[in-house]
C-alpha cells in the first residue's frame, strides 16, 4: 500500500510537469510537434521538472490526510499554497484556475469549507477533479454513501456543482477498482455498474446523469481521438484521461497521449498519471522523468506520511 499512495503521488506529479510547458497549445499545434518526453521552459519558461497547481493541491489535500480528516485543515492548506506558495515545486506558484482562486479568497474571507467552492453550472472547471486522487486512500474501505459524502465536500471547497462532485466521484471510484488490483477494464466496467447504480439511488436529475452517458453507458475507449476533448471541462478531462489510460498500455505513453491531446495539457495528464501510476507503478515512470522531477523526496516523503497515518 505505501508503494501504491507513492505510484500515485509521483504519477499525477509527474505527469503534470510533462504537460506544464505545452498548456494552452492546441491539438493542431501538438501534432504539429508532439511531445514526446519531459522538456522545459515553453508556456511558462521554467526549467524541466516543475509541476503546477494540479499537484501542489493534491498534495495539499494528502498533507492534510496524515492528519485526522478535517475539511478546515484542508482549506488552510490550499490557502498557505494561494498566499505562501506551500507545495509548490519551485517556491513560486505560477498557475492556479480562476474558479480555484476565487473559492480560496472566500476561504481567506472566512466563508465555510464546504460553501466556497461555486455552485452554479458555470462553475464546473476541473479544479477539484485535479487534485482528488489522494483522497482515494482515506476512502477506499468506507461505504459508498460515505465515499459519495467524502468526495463531495473535498470537492465543494472549490468546486460544489454536483457535475464536479459526480466526476470526482466517478473517477475515485476507477482508482478504487484498480487499487484492489483489478484488470482496467474490468475495474472500469465495475466503476460503471456501481456509479450508475449509486447515482440512481441518489436521484439525481436526469439532466446531470445523461451527461456521463459517454463515460458511463458506452465504452470511452473505443472513440476516436477527434470525439476526445481536452478543455478545462470538468467532464472533458475525466473523459479525456479515461479514454487515454484505457488506449494505452504503459505509464509513458498514457501521458504522452494525453498531452498530445493538447488544450488543458497539465491537468489532462495529471488526471490520467494518478490512474497509470496506480495501475503500472512507479517503477513503469521513466527513470529520467522521476529523477527530473522537483521535490521527488519531498513527495515519497508525504507518502511514507501518508501510508503511516492510514495504517496507524
Amino acid at each position: 500500500m505505501k508503494q501504491k499512495i507513492k505510484s500515485v503521488l509521483l504519477g499525477l506529479a509527474v505527469a503534470d510537469a510533462v504537460g506544464v510547458p505545452y498548456e494552452f497549445l492546441s491539438r493542431e499545434k501538438m501534432k504539429q510537434n508532439p511531445a514526446t518526453d519531459m522538456i522545459g521552459f515553453g508556456t511558462y519558461d521554467l526549467p524541466p521538472g516543475n509541476f503546477s497547481d494540479d499537484s501542489s493541491l493534491s498534495f495539499c489535500l494528502a498533507e492534510a490526510l496524515t492528519k485526522e480528516f478535517d475539511l478546515v485543515e484542508i482549506a488552510a492548506n490550499f490557502i498557505s499554497y494561494y498566499k505562501y506558495d506551500y507545495w509548490t515545486s519551485n517556491g513560486e506558484m505560477f498557475d492556479i484556475g480562476n474558479a480555484t482562486a476565487e473559492a480560496i479568497r472566500l476561504l481567506i474571507d472566512g466563508e465555510k469549507p464546504e460553501l466556497a467552492g461555486g455552485f452554479e453550472e458555470h462553475s464546473n472547471g476541473n479544479g477539484s477533479l485535479m487534485r482528488i486522487a489522494p483522497l482515494l486512500f482515506y476512502l477506499k474501505d468506507k461505504p459508498i454513501e460515505e465515499r459519495y459524502q467524502l468526495t463531495k465536500l473535498v470537492s465543494s471547497l472549490t468546486h460544489a456543482h454536483v457535475r464536479s462532485v459526480i466526476s470526482c466521484f466517478i473517477y475515485l471510484e476507477f482508482l478504487r477498482f484498480l487499487l484492489i488490483g483489478n484488470d482496467k477494464f474490468l475495474a472500469y466496467k465495475q466503476t460503471k455498474e456501481v456509479s450508475i447504480s449509486y447515482l440512481a439511488e441518489l436521484e439525481i436529475d436526469s439532466k446531470e446523469t445523461i451527461r456521463f452517458e459517454r463515460v458511463l453507458k458506452s465504452d470511452i475507449y473505443e472513440l476516436d481521438e477527434s470525439q476526445i476533448k481536452s478543455s478545462g471541462y470538468v467532464i472533458d478531462t475525466l473523459e479525456a484521461s479515461i479514454w487515454c489510460f484505457l488506449t494505452t498500455d504503459n505509464y509513458k505513453d498514457a501521458i504522452l497521449k494525453a498531452v498530445n491531446l493538447g488544450s488543458d495539457t497539465d491537468t489532462t495528464a495529471c488526471v490520467t498519471g494518478a490512474l497509470a501510476g496506480l495501475y503500472y507503478g512507479a517503477d513503469d515512470i521513466p527513470e529520467n522523468w522521476i529523477n527530473t522531477l522537483l521535490r521527488k523526496n519531498d513527495i515519497e516523503d508525504l507518502g511514507d506520511r501518508l501510508y503511516s497515518k492510514l495504517t496507524s
